[in-house]
């Protein structure tokens, strides 16, 4: 296959951004750290800081005057004493700071760390490539291209990146105070990293075959083609796992086999891993170690997994269930989420183990991960599949609980999926993030933001609250929690007891956030035996014993069923919609009301077969509905008012299998096609965003997503994975194979939507289509009409739980400084996919 990765710009195009980048006359700067030799580390010492010149946080958009002027093109490097205005009409100024020895900016510039710039110009004597080592910033431009942060310190994060002879400028977005930054220069040209590995355990008795996974830096300005990883070493068999092609100057976690045969004890084997080249008598160029830990039969352990995703290896961890086997029936499941920074191996032992059922920790993608929304409620979901058929639990008796961040995912994945759960314990969870974390709501102020703020509604826990009715709930708290107010619980008992059935209640008097009652088991925050008595007297009910149900999604691609009523589409897009109907099994009859559903689907299995099925929605009746042919489902369609029968609606239209918002696109293996068909510079930056995206969903989510180049990019090859689109319908030659139908068309200059256009080159654009002749993927547009819409995207936070964009967004480059007035438009798509039937808002 051809690879047209783009390496760098050309003489003319680094002269040009090397102007956009010079210090204007008369200033004076920082001293350029320099790198003298090739084997030299660097840790450059001095800088210039400054705070906030925006506004930010859980928001779609944001406002900031030094992206203004990066995104303008006319960003320079600052100067000591030198003000930047902000929106407001006030102004700050570059303070100069000085990093210890360690390379850590924090002893003068603490407070414009939190949340502001630092620059730091480097000096070199020669075109290089280096790795950068930093931690403690959201993101850095290194000569103006964008490359992920380490915002929570994590440490795992080595970038290669390109310097060029003389003077390179390195801007940070700083997160929260301290800066650590180094600089160093790569062993080899290809590098195998295993401080970010994912790996399963082993269990004596039990053979292994399973995935791992560590981070490849391909710290050369070439593709990477033709590599295999192969594994060795003790207690493991000789295997070799074809790795996928890896752009210029980028890191990517890449997955390998591991087989072997059962240990007989516990302990640790150590695995050696070699980056070959070829097959046969092949080229070693890597190697790295790692240590699989041997475990026995009751210690907890990791289970690794694909995700359908990205194509990932991902872990859950299990404490298991004391004798299960003396059991009789099968075991239950206790799907348990973690707080903020906790890993799900330190989840699960954080049990004892259980008589009755299995203990499994999901990881949220990452130890802080999204919340347990967006892509790490997805990954609760698979590993909830995943361990059901591993451990072949008892899907009636199947709890949710978890603490802190754990507690609110417990919440939030419970109104969400009421029919998955027999009960729920939240532990010192908070309700939403726009009770807990600061979250501004948007709707009201315009039309625009009112459709922005739809976007968010699968995050909106009191909305979907009547969901609870369907399963038991125990809330436990510390009365002195410093971390989670105890009146996030006392608001959701508030709410709760005004109509739920069945509410069970403690507060730990004197306890904080992380509390242990005594040194015996069960008495903790996390296992507290009160809330395992409360799941041992319930469980998820069977659809037959059921006769009423009310429930209410936020969006059917979310979250359409629960258990034989299915809300496949809304008249309003991610306006909440609900359902309550009674089911009278002997008069084989369904009677109930709707509010904003378009599209409704019964399943009727649990009906003896064969008679027609009466329904009566919104007091009109529809009689006589003919058994299906196949399958057990009937469906109900809405044309303005009026209910009739019907068939099921066609793929290609909105469903539960594919229904936007933009970020709905990050899924089912996801693909980032950039472009090549623009002018050097839209290349340039095309590539360069697809790699930060690639970068930012690997270390906030641990993905592992291919980046491929519009020219190498086969629309007939794996045609259910969806795909991200970087660039325009003039520099990405993908648009025409993808996006061919779509009533909103990006150009160079103008994008057009329906009959209106927009013209200007600083417009950028978010938007998702279903991919064609896909019943599941998604198209996903990531652009602008020109560069500075183009570079208007680069920082625009998608990859943050909580924040949502609509299935169309225009903005204009002002929204730096104006925030939502300088949106243009916003809009959902009608269940047709087209505008006319949809829902979209103009700038007035």
């Amino acid at each position: 296959m051809t690879r047209r990765f783009v390496i760098g710009l050309s003489l003319l195009a680094v002269m040009q951004l090397c102007a956009e980048f010079a210090p204007a006359g008369g200033t004076e700067q920082p001293t350029s750290a320099a790198v003298e030799s090739p084997g030299s580390d660097l840790v450059p010492r001095q800088g210039l800081a400054i705070g906030a010149v925006g506004k930010s946080g859980r928001q779609p958009l944001h406002t900031d005057a030094i992206e203004a002027a990066i995104v303008a093109g006319q960003w320079r490097p600052p100067s000591a004493g030198e003000q930047v205005k902000l929106a407001d009409g006030t102004s700050k100024a570059w303070v100069a700071t000085t990093a210890n020895e360690d390379g850590v900016f924090d002893q003068t510039a603490d407070q414009e760390l939190r949340g502001g710039y630092l620059y730091v110009p480097v000096e070199m004597t020669d075109r290089r490539v280096m790795l950068l080592d930093a931690t403690g910033h959201r993101m850095v431009y290194v000569n103006g291209r964008p490359r992920v942060g380490d915002a929570y310190r994590s440490g795992n994060v080595r970038l290669p990146i390109l310097l060029q002879a003389g003077t390179n400028d390195l801007l940070f977005r700083a997160s929260r105070g301290a800066l650590r930054m180094r600089l160093s220069a790569p062993s080899s040209p290809l590098l195998l990293y295993t401080r970010d590995a994912t790996l399963p355990d082993i269990r004596v008795g039990e053979s292994l075959d399973a995935w791992g996974a560590v981070v490849l830096i391909n710290a050369t300005r070439e593709a990477t083609d033709s590599l295999y990883l192969e594994t060795t070493g003790s207690g493991v068999e000789t295997v070799r796992t074809a790795l996928p092609d890896i752009p210029p100057l980028s890191t990517r976690k890449v997955g390998f086999r591991l087989r072997g045969p059962a240990p007989s004890s516990g302990g640790k084997h150590e695995v050696t891993l070699k980056l070959i080249r070829g097959g046969g008598s092949a080229q070693v160029l890597a190697t790295a170690s790692v240590d699989l830990r041997a475990r026995e039969p009751q210690q907890s352990y990791k289970v690794t997994f694909r995700s359908d995703i990205d194509g990932s290896v991902q872990y859950y961890a299990v404490q298991p269930a004391r004798q299960p086997g003396t059991a009789p029936r099968r075991p239950a499941m206790f799907l348990s989420l973690h707080g903020a920074g906790v890993q799900a191996t330190a989840q699960a032992d954080a049990y004892y183990g259980k008589s009755w059922g299995h203990v499994v920790a999901a990881t949220n993608r990452r130890p802080f991960g999204f919340d347990w929304e967006d892509w790490g409620r997805l990954d609760a979901l698979e590993v909830l599949e995943h361990a059901q058929q591993r451990l072949d639990t008892d899907p009636q008796r199947t709890y949710l609980t978890g603490h802190s961040m754990g507690g609110h995912g417990t919440w939030h994945l419970g109104v969400t999926y009421p029919d998955r759960f027999g009960a729920i314990g939240p532990s010192a969870g908070w309700i939403s993030f726009w009770s807990y974390s600061g979250a501004e709501r948007l709707e009201g102020k315009s039309p625009v933001e009112a459709i922005m703020q739809r976007a968010t509604a699968a995050s909106d826990t009191l909305t979907l609250a009547r969901n609870f009715d369907h399963f038991g709930i125990y809330v436990l708290h510390g009365d002195a929690d410093d971390n989670v107010p105890v009146e996030q619980a006392r608001q959701m008992r508030t709410h709760l007891s005004e109509w739920h059935r069945d509410l069970a209640w403690h507060e730990q008097p004197g306890a904080g956030h992380w509390w242990d009652a005594s040194d015996e088991p069960g008495a903790g925050c996390v296992d507290w035996a009160p809330m395992f008595d409360f799941f041992a007297r319930h469980q998820v009910p069977t659809d037959d014993s059921i006769r009423h149900i009310d429930f209410t999604t936020a969006s059917p691609g979310v979250s359409a069923w629960s258990h034989w009523v299915g809300i496949e589409a809304q008249q309003r897009m991610l306006e909440p919609a609900s359902v309550d109907v009674r089911c009278d099994p002997g008069r084989r009859r369904f009677v109930g009301t709707t509010r904003n559903v378009a599209r409704l689907a019964l399943r009727v299995g649990h009906l003896p077969a064969g008679e027609p099925v009466t329904v009566d929605l919104d007091d009109q009746p529809i009689p006589d509905i003919p058994w299906p042919a196949s399958g057990d489902k009937v469906w109900l369609h809405r044309a303005g008012e009026k209910w009739s029968a019907g068939g099921p609606a066609s793929p290609d239209d909105k469903g539960p299998h594919r229904y936007g918002p933009f970020k709905d696109a990050f899924r089912h293996r996801v693909m980032l096609v950039y472009g090549t068909r623009g002018t050097e510079a839209e290349n340039d930056w095309s590539l360069s965003k697809a790699r930060y995206d690639a970068e930012m969903f690997w270390y906030r989510g641990n993905a592992s997503v291919d980046v491929v180049a519009d020219a190498d990019f086969d629309p007939l090859h794996e045609p259910d994975r969806s795909v991200i689109v970087y660039g325009n319908s003039d520099s990405n030659s993908a648009w025409r194979q993808l996006l061919s139908d779509s009533p909103v068309v990006l150009r160079r200059g103008k994008v057009g939507v329906g009959p209106r256009e927009l013209a200007g080159e600083d417009l950028a654009c978010l938007l998702v289509r279903p991919r064609p002749g896909s019943a599941r993927a998604s198209v996903g547009v990531v652009g602008g009409t020109g560069l500075p819409g183009m570079r208007l995207t680069d920082r625009l936070p998608y990859f943050v739980s909580g924040v949502a964009y609509p299935d169309c967004i225009v903005l204009g480059t002002d929204v730096l400084q104006r925030g939502a007035a300088g949106v243009r438009l916003a809009g959902f798509f009608g269940l047709d996919w087209n505008i006319a039937t949809g829902d979209f808002a103009w700038a007035e």
